[in-house]
């Protein structure tokens, strides 16, 4: 174990600057971070943000990422050049020593520097790491699923759904053909709806460029354990939702879950089996494990305790919002409602977060957060979506509209909100790109081949594909 350097009193006579760590690089750690720098006065303090990746993914555009419509970078934003007056640390915070006023850092370096963990020492923290995909025990959920919560997985699961049309296109394998065109997609919220509503668009709109392959041939199925989908904007318009989907020939199975996925077979608990090459889990998700590793208070659910100001209950000095905290929604009709784990709550949260992080190094007064819901919207594939604003209910184009320009006008930085529309606006003028790029994960396999290391790099085979069921 290292202590990290930091500049505490580094000239003499200079009262010590306030160090103030901030835990992740999402919604709430990059606008806090950025509302830091902006009204921090000259020496007042300095601010380290320690995230895993280098960037910000802007997650409500991962679905219309997969399906092409925006390019991969451009639903990122890159820390170093926002937080220009931060310190950018890239690495995993792996333990929170609060009473100690330390974090355990591991980084990209720690593995071949051989000397352990960094130790960061801080006066302040802010905790927002964000969460994580929340898998449940199921046979073959590990050796097959993947999820949907990263760019990488976005970008990866557009090039397999590609691939599995190359496969079916090629095959002479029936059964083969059947697995690869069958898309079975675990969850009913707004992850899991958007991907499989823009994934089948776009693989809709591909068929017609496969001599073999046509939109009927495939199988898509959401499996939802509740009896709704997309609960976040109301039942009626859920309704509405399952009904567009069952109209493009989309099995919506409620009140089901899986079972298993073992040997690419999804088996379902209303006893349903589909040969399949592909399980998405976007069946919700979990607070981020650092926070078990701390001595920060939580709630039965795994979230920091946190008051309406912001800061963790009953500890000093610490600060949390977004998905890792239980923060009271003083604007609820009922007591002892917290506020729901989304962007439109983080991003609004690190705004109040950051005034009173401030204040209280100023001695000043406290602002409690309150944001009455806004509402939500949902794209289910070019020109279609759902969308509940204000009280108002909108569906198809007027909902997707609605989509693009809520969050066109919330993705941060004026150059991404540019880039944005620019990719929009040359989709609308041009066909779409039906690239698979899926080399990229493995892209060291052409030069091991023609260095003589043996064949290309190819996933593990998988098992025999058995007999096919019925599914009804």
């Amino acid at each position: 174990m290292v202590k990290a350097a930091n500049s505490r009193g580094t000239a003499p006579g200079t009262p010590p600057r306030t160090r103030i760590l901030v835990v992740g690089g999402g919604y709430v750690g990059m606008y806090t971070a950025l509302r830091l720098q902006r009204k921090l006065r000259a020496g007042e303090a300095e601010v380290t943000v320690v995230s895993p990746e280098p960037y910000m993914t802007y997650q409500p555009f991962l679905p219309e990422a997969a399906a092409g419509s925006i390019s991969p970078r451009h639903v990122v934003v890159p820390l170093r050049r926002v937080l220009d007056k931060c310190r950018i640390v890239i690495g995993e915070v792996q333990r929170i020593d609060h009473a100690k006023r330390t974090a355990t850092v591991s980084t990209l370096a720690t593995a071949d520097e051989g000397t352990g963990a960094q130790e960061l020492e801080y006066d302040e923290i802010v905790v927002a790491p964000g969460s994580v995909s929340r898998a449940l025990p199921i046979p073959g959920l590990a050796d097959y699923a993947i999820g949907f919560k990263t760019v990488e997985e976005a970008i990866g699961l557009r090039n397999h759904v590609i691939e599995q049309m190359d496969i079916a296109s090629s095959t002479r394998d029936p059964a083969l053909r059947d697995a690869a065109l069958t898309f079975v997609f675990v969850g009913g919220g707004y992850a899991g709806v958007e991907a499989l509503g823009e994934l089948e668009d776009m693989a809709r709109y591909a068929a017609r460029y496969y001599h073999n392959v046509k939109p009927e041939d495939m199988k898509w199925v959401l499996v939802e354990a509740s009896d709704h989908i997309l609960p976040e904007v109301g039942p009626e318009l859920g309704v509405y939702t399952i009904r567009e989907l069952r109209r493009r020939n989309i099995d919506v199975r409620l009140e089901t879950r899986l079972e298993s996925c073992e040997n690419r077979v999804a088996v379902l608990s209303d006893g349903a089996r589909f040969p399949t090459r592909t399980v998405v889990w976007t069946a919700g998700v979990k607070p981020h494990p650092v926070l078990a590793a701390s001595d920060l208070p939580r709630n039965e659910r795994g979230r920091l305790t946190c008051t309406a100001f912001l800061t963790v209950d009953g500890v000093e000095h610490a600060w949390a919002a977004g998905d890792a905290a239980a923060v009271p929604d003083i604007t609820a009709d009922e007591p002892g409602v917290d506020c729901a784990p989304n962007a439109q709550h983080a991003v609004r949260q690190a705004k109040v977060l950051a005034d009173n992080l401030l204040a209280s190094l100023r001695g000043e007064l406290l602002t409690e957060y309150a944001h009455k819901y806004a509402g939500s919207v949902a794209s289910l594939g070019l020109h279609k979506g759902v969308a509940h604003i204000y009280g108002r209910k909108l569906k198809a184009y007027p909902a997707w509209l609605m989509h693009r320009t809520y969050h066109l006008s919330r993705i941060p930085t004026f150059n991404r909100k540019m880039r944005v529309l620019a990719e929009w606006t040359l989709s609308g003028l041009f066909k779409r790109e039906i690239v698979s790029l899926g080399s990229l994960e493995h892209p060291r396999a052409e030069f091991e081949l023609a260095a003589g290391h043996g064949h290309r790099h190819t996933p593990p085979p998988p098992a025999p594909n058995p007999p096919k069921d019925s599914q009804d």
